[in-house]
C-alpha cells in the first residue's frame, strides 16, 4: 500500500509545484503587462488633449508655451533614417562574417565580448565619442550627420548579435545542401541563409530603431537644437528632435505649467512613431517569415 502511494504523492507534489511555478510565471507577467498599460494609459490621457492637426504640423511658438511639434517631428526621422542608413548594412555584414567566415578563434571571442561590451555601454558616452570625433574632428560641426553616425554606433551592437544569432539558427543541413550543389558561399549566404534569417534580422532592427528614437544624450552633444522652427536644409544643419525637445519641456522654458501639457503630447506622438515603426516593421517580418514557409 505504501509502494503504491509514493508515486501517486510525488506526482501530485510535481503537479502542485508545475502550478505554483505557472502561477508566479503569470503574476509576474501581468505585473509587466499592468506597469507597462498604466504608463501607456497615463500618457494617452495627458497627451491626447492637446494632439491636434495645429500641433502635429506647426512650429513651437511663444517661447514653446504653443504652437507645434513638427520640426522635431521631421528631425526624429531624419536622425532615424540616416542611423538606419548607417548601423543596418554595417551591422547585418558583420553578423554575417562573424557567423558564416569567421573562424572561432581568439580574436572572434574578442570582438564577440567588445559588441557585448558595447551594447551595455551608457548613450552619454555615445554621446561624448560622438562630439569628439564627428563634430570636433571631422568638422561636421552639430548636424544631422554627426547625429546620425553617433546614433549609428549607438545600435550597431544589438544589430550584430541579432544578425549573428539569427544566422546561428539555420542548420548546416542548409549551406551543405547549396554547396552539393554547386553554388559559392556568397550564393549560399545571399540566397539561402539570408533570406531564412530575415524574420529574426528584422527583429533586430527594430529593437535598434526603438532605442534610437528615444535617445536624448547622444543627439544633445551632436545635433539636437534647443528653439530651431524652421526645418533642415541639409544634413550639416542642426534640427530639433522628440526625445530632447520633450526633455526641455519638462525641465526649462518660460512657462513649465503651460509646456507640461505639450510635454505630454509630445511623448504621445513619439510613442505613437514608434509604434507605427513597429507595426510596419512586423508587417515585414511577417511577410518574410510567410515567404520562407511558402519556399
Amino acid at each position: 500500500m505504501s509502494t503504491l502511494s509514493f508515486p501517486e504523492n510525488n506526482s501530485r507534489r510535481k503537479t502542485l509545484n508545475q502550478k505554483i511555478a505557472f502561477a508566479c510565471c503569470f503574476a509576474l507577467s501581468l505585473c509587466v503587462v499592468l506597469v507597462l498599460a498604466s504608463i501607456l494609459l497615463f500618457i494617452i490621457i495627458k497627451g491626447i488633449r492637446v494632439i491636434n492637426w495645429d500641433f502635429i504640423t506647426q512650429a513651437p511658438a511663444d517661447g514653446m508655451t504653443g504652437g507645434g511639434i513638427f520640426p522635431a517631428i521631421i528631425g526624429t526621422l531624419c536622425l532615424m533614417a540616416g542611423s538606419a542608413i548607417v548601423s543596418f548594412p554595417v551591422g547585418i555584414m558583420s553578423g554575417i562574417y562573424m557567423n558564416e567566415y569567421a573562424t572561432n578563434g581568439k580574436l572572434v571571442r574578442f570582438i564577440r565580448m567588445m559588441t557585448n561590451n558595447l551594447s551595455g555601454i551608457p548613450s552619454i558616452v555615445f554621446g561624448l565619442f560622438g562630439m569628439a570625433i564627428f563634430v570636433n574632428y571631422l568638422d561636421f560641426g552639430d548636424s544631422i550627420i554627426a547625429g546620425s553616425l553617433t546614433l549609428g554606433l549607438l545600435s550597431l551592437p544589438v544589430i550584430i548579435r541579432t544578425t549573428e544569432e539569427a544566422l546561428k539558427d539555420i542548420p548546416d543541413s542548409m549551406r551543405e545542401g547549396s554547396r552539393a550543389l554547386g553554388a559559392t558561399q556568397l550564393q549560399t549566404i545571399w540566397n539561402v541563409i539570408l533570406p531564412m534569417a530575415v524574420p529574426r534580422v528584422i527583429t533586430g532592427l527594430i529593437l535598434s530603431m526603438g532605442r534610437v528614437s528615444g535617445e536624448t544624450a547622444p543627439i544633445l552633444f551632436t545635433c539636437a537644437a534647443y528653439f530651431l522652427p524652421q526645418l533642415p536644409s541639409s544634413i550639416f544643419d542642426q534640427c530639433m528632435a522628440l526625445p530632447y525637445h520633450l526633455y526641455v519641456l519638462a525641465t526649462s522654458g518660460t512657462d513649465l505649467e503651460k509646456q507640461q501639457p505639450i510635454a505630454y503630447g509630445t511623448a504621445l506622438v513619439l510613442i505613437i512613431i514608434v509604434l507605427i515603426i513597429n507595426l510596419a516593421a512586423n508587417g515585414i517580418r511577417k511577410y518574410f517569415a510567410n515567404k520562407v514557409k511558402t519556399n
